[in-house]
């Protein structure tokens, strides 16, 4: 049974907002570039185990190559995996401090674009995208609790699994509107992001994009500041 405090406290509200920034990123990302997904792994992982069969080909497919699709998976993961390391090693007084790392990739996949391409198209290009992969994963590492990601921000089936099995539980009596309100929530985040990231995408082209998402984050690192980590350093 999970408590009021886990459902809706203020960890669970900040996770909102980090959810908000996940879509609008992944939104923002898929729509001005070659439809590449920075935080759908499971589409990505489909998309290089399938590329090579008749049927892809026959229909039309489009988008990433399977080579494509396993580099964005692989920069998902390094995300996870250095953002983890920041935390054990220098972020212990600061449980939300992966928003900065997160900022910086978004900034840096910016800058990499104006590099590579000057602004001159109108899609990001792939290399920025694998920064922005990056990025993403980092910010998963939000949320941890017993050395372990309590919440996977940007990881909707895992959400929404868990939004079925408490509403489950609270439909038979075993458990209250809190096992199922907190995700059903945090699902509700991520969709308002993600049209903000689509409405930003139809606004904003090419590189541009990505400086707009990083200024974004920059905006919910000052929130997870004030609102977290800054009492934790007072406390």
């Amino acid at each position: 049974m999970i408590s009021r405090e886990d459902a809706i406290g203020p960890d669970a509200r900040l996770s909102w907002v980090l959810a908000a920034v996940a879509g609008m990123i992944g939104a923002a990302a898929f729509l001005d570039s070659d439809g590449y997904f920075v935080t759908f792994m499971t589409g990505n992982t489909e998309r290089m185990a399938l590329q090579g069969f008749e049927t892809t080909r026959a229909r039309g497919v489009i988008g990433p190559t399977a080579l494509n699709a396993g580099f964005i998976i692989v920069a998902f993961v390094a995300g996870v995996f250095v953002a983890m390391y920041c935390r054990r090693r220098f972020w212990s007084n600061h449980p939300h401090g992966t928003t900065v790392l997160t900022t910086i990739g978004l900034f840096v996949a910016g800058m990499t674009d104006l590099v590579l391409s000057g602004f001159k198209e109108n899609n990001v290009t792939y290399w920025p995208i694998i920064i922005v992969a990056f990025s993403v994963g980092a910010l998963n590492a939000a949320f941890v609790k017993n050395g372990e990601v309590s919440i996977p921000l940007s990881y909707v089936t895992g959400t929404l699994v868990k939004l079925g099995q408490g509403m489950e539980r609270h439909f038979r009596g075993g458990g209250t509107v809190y096992d199922w309100l907190g995700y059903a929530l945090l699902y509700a985040g991520f969709i308002v992001g993600a049209v903000f990231g689509g409405i930003v995408g139809t606004i904003i082209d090419s590189g541009y994009l990505l400086f707009g998402a990083a200024a974004l984050c920059g905006a919910a690192t000052l929130v997870t500041f004030f609102h977290t980590d800054r009492k934790t350093l007072l406390g």
